[in-house]
């Protein structure tokens, strides 16, 4: 049975959310995705407090959460993959400095425009953050991944095309980055664009294990996970319930693709994701009242 990995993002459905969720119960929502089966988790970012209040607990959300988690596992399991998110060098000091974060990722943007509003970066010093954090995550025996933001276009009328996400890839393949997802920031990809580049890109990429992260409306959710998948795709970033999304997509419908859906979607094609629809429904109620309770002014 083919198998996909998915990465689950509690962190990127709960950092727009004007209501702060209390740490604990950040700590047990996380809980109940690993016990779930859920192996892949972007839970915490690094970034500064000011600019996102809802992140600004993540070490104590780490400590908590390692607290919390069996110290010994069955033979041949792994615990889980924790992805903390860094857009500079103090985030990237405060993840290295944080147990149980297994994997940085950072957010590098092809649009001069979004990089500049986002992390206040030329090209030239966001690609030199990156060569730092790949070395620096590999001498403290971290991983990381690298999302390329706008890379199925932008509404900045910026240029855009497969060959700029072409070279990027090749960028970071000679500086020895290994896993990066493409991101579909705004949500504006339709399905045959977004199994037009992944196709198009993936023969230049060999060793990088590539995924997406794509944003939709839920209508239209279905189709792009199918797309990525008939392309070649087996990494996939959602959040349950479809929560989150990227404020710049100017449609309140466009969220991150619902976990639910991706699974679904896969598994009427005989698709294994290692998280059974049957242990999806208690975590999706949890979500369910995050949202009704955190997700209003």
């Amino acid at each position: 049975m083919d198998q996909v990995k998915i990465i689950e993002c509690p962190r990127d459905a709960w950092q727009g959310l004007p209501q702060l969720i209390p740490t604990g119960v950040k700590v047990e929502y996380l809980k109940r995705l690993v016990a779930a089966g859920f192996r892949h988790i972007d839970a915490v970012s690094f970034v500064s407090p000011k600019h996102v209040k809802q992140m600004a607990d993540s070490e104590e959300v780490m400590q908590a959460l390692r607290g919390a988690l069996p110290v010994t596992l069955p033979p041949g399991e792994e615990p889980p993959e924790i992805i903390g998110i860094v857009v500079n060098q103090k985030g990237l000091e405060r993840a290295l400095a944080t147990p149980g974060v297994a994997t940085l990722g950072y957010p590098y943007s092809i649009s001069a425009y979004f990089r500049r509003a986002n992390a206040n970066m030329s090209r030239a010093e966001s690609r030199a953050l990156v060569e730092k954090l790949e070395k620096e995550t590999k001498a403290a025996a971290r991983n990381l991944v690298v999302y390329i933001s706008m890379a199925f276009g932008n509404p900045y009328d910026e240029p855009w095309g497969p060959e700029i996400v072409e070279e990027t890839l090749e960028w970071l393949k000679d500086i020895g980055v290994h896993t990066v997802s493409l991101a579909d920031t705004v949500g504006t990809a339709t399905p045959e664009e977004v199994g037009a580049l992944y196709r198009a890109v993936k023969s230049c990429v060999a060793g990088i294990e590539l995924g997406v992260h794509l944003h939709s409306r839920p209508e239209g959710a279905p189709e792009k996970v199918l797309a990525a998948y008939e392309a070649g795709c087996r990494r996939f970033d959602s959040a349950l319930t479809g929560l989150g999304g990227c404020p710049f997509a100017r449609d309140e419908l466009v969220g991150n693709i619902a976990t639910e859906i991706v699974i679904e979607t896969l598994a009427k094609g005989g698709v294994e994701t290692g998280v059974k629809p049957v242990a999806l429904s208690p975590v999706i109620e949890f979500t369910n009242q995050i949202r009704s309770k955190y997700a209003h002014a």
